[in-house]
């Protein structure tokens, strides 16, 4: 019989797996192309698969930008359509968030939007729990270099926002 703290890690293993569906999990993936029909906010697009048909609403992995009536948020949404509005990207999706759009890593011509997003400081790395996200170093940087919404020394974090005013629809 295994100890309870082993049974314990291997279900928490399998939950985080099984929730999260990370990009290590090659049965879930997706690898798809299309054009980008609309940006909502710095972490959240739509892209019409093959440039036609009906455009699907699109998470990208590993960001958190801020909200659009945040600090940073009209800004962080500028950054992420002049580099990717109407424009030819490649994406991996590997499941659907909460809302209901495709949680996926988006590539421009090569380059990680994900990463972009951080290392210019319009958007922070996605932490969960006590993992600091995949771009923490990047993240670290734009702050150290005082790039976009680490221009400010008390930047706050989208999920700290949230907490304290609600999303955008609902008033602050």
């Amino acid at each position: 019989m295994k100890p309870a703290w082993l049974r314990a890690l291997i279900l928490a293993l399998a939950w985080t797996a099984l929730v999260w569906r990370l990009p290590g999990t090659a049965a879930a993936q997706q690898a798809w192309t299309g054009v980008v029909s609309h940006v909502v906010d710095g972490d959240t697009i739509y892209v019409r698969e093959n440039g036609r048909g009906r455009a699907r609403s699109v998470r990208i992995s590993g960001i958190d930008a801020p909200e659009i009536c945040q600090d940073g948020g009209v800004a962080s949404r500028l950054a992420l359509q002049t580099q990717v509005l109407h424009r030819e990207v490649t994406l991996l999706t590997w499941r659907q968030d909460d809302f209901g759009r495709d949680l996926a890593s988006v590539q421009l011509g090569g380059e990680d939007m994900g990463l972009w997003m951080v290392t210019q400081g319009h958007a922070w790395s996605y932490r969960y729990r006590h993992d600091p996200g995949p771009y923490e170093a990047q993240q670290e940087a734009a702050r150290s270099a005082g790039r976009g919404l680490f221009a400010r020394a008390q930047a706050e974090s989208p999920r700290d926002f949230r907490r304290r005013h609600g999303s955008c629809q609902t008033p602050p």
